[in-house]
């Protein structure tokens, strides 16, 4: 039995459609649908039984879960980089992946949990994901503090000697259309050139960039999902791990490839940055991948135009989910 938590959510989501792929169905799926439109990714999915998030918290906290699970992948979270609510951060990122873990290794199950690119804050102290590293970094948002509390907390605890934490990159691809603000730069670029012809990019506030020369790691879903799926299965890959795609790409990089996908030429507009993320701005990050790669995990990687390509032709384009045929 497999346990997804965020499973209705963009990677939680690709991640049962990929455990579906490979003939696995034995899953019970862990969120909360609201009313956004999330519950569409699941329409393609196959699983045993969705339980909402707030009764599966009650089920672990009155020892009442109604089954036995011998493995726990949780990616439900907040995942707003301008979420101000500090104290839900800390109820719905923090604390509720404190109970999980509990009861995961009080059970024996396994535990595999997303903990995010944004705890390296500026990238200045580098993105090396040893364990005791994430005591140094200074994440620039809420969000991405709130995940760097749990792991300098599983770290502190001994847990991270059995549990494995995924340090997501710039993940994009398919079943992301709910998350608002929070989608890609993918899918709103594919927008904005559907809607106008062209895509728009902010200006650089740093003299060392040029306007989309701020490098991020882009990594496709798919990718994303093969990595979190290899440290479920392999309980010797234990601690923080980092998911990305190991190249820095620039955000003109990124639009090039999208112009390219839909058959396009590129027509690039700069605009001014928002004063609200002036401060907090990312200007590079770039997963330092040999950690993984050291603990076994050999598959091939999208390069960004293969994964932008595959996107935007096979899912975009045609309007389509995950599991879609």
């Amino acid at each position: 039995m497999v346990v997804v938590t965020g499973a209705a959510g963009f990677i939680g989501s690709a991640i049962v459609w990929e455990l579906n792929r490979q003939g696995m169905e034995d899953i019970v799926i862990v969120d909360s649908l609201g009313t956004d439109e999330k519950w569409k990714n699941l329409v393609n999915l196959k699983y045993r039984d969705f339980i909402d998030k707030h009764e599966f918290l009650h089920m672990i906290e009155t020892e009442s879960v109604p089954f036995e699970c011998g493995t726990i992948v949780h990616m439900g979270a907040n995942s707003s980089t301008t979420e101000k609510d500090c104290d839900h951060l800390i109820e719905n990122n923090f604390r509720y992946t404190k109970v999980l873990a509990h009861f995961a290794l009080s059970k024996g199950a396994r535990f595999v949990y997303a903990s995010s690119a944004a705890t390296y804050g500026d990238g200045s102290l580098g993105f090396e994901d040893k364990n005791d590293n994430c005591t140094r970094i200074k994440p620039l948002n809420m969000y991405g503090y709130s995940k760097n509390m749990f792991d300098v907390w599983a770290l502190k605890r001994g847990y991270l000697n059995y549990i494995a934490g995924v340090k997501f990159f710039n993940v994009y691809g398919p079943n992301e259309h709910h998350k608002g603000d929070m989608r890609s730069v993918v899918v709103k670029a594919f927008e904005q050139i559907k809607e106008t012809g062209k895509v728009r990019l902010f200006k650089s506030l740093n003299p060392e960039y040029t306007d989309g020369g701020q490098k991020r790691d882009f990594v496709y879903v798919k990718d994303a999902v093969n990595m979190t799926l290899f440290l479920m299965n392999n309980l010797n890959a234990n601690g923080l791990y980092n998911a990305g795609s190991g190249r820095a790409n620039t955000w003109n990089d990124l639009a090039y490839a999208i112009f390219e996908a839909m058959g396009l030429p590129a027509n690039i507009e700069y605009i001014d940055m928002p004063e609200h993320l002036a401060g907090k701005y990312q200007y590079f990050t770039e997963a330092d991948i040999s950690k993984l790669r050291s603990a076994g995990f050999k598959t091939p990687l999208h390069t960004l135009n293969e994964g932008v390509a595959d996107y935007v032709q096979n899912y975009l384009i045609p309007g389509k989910f995950l599991g879609e045929e």
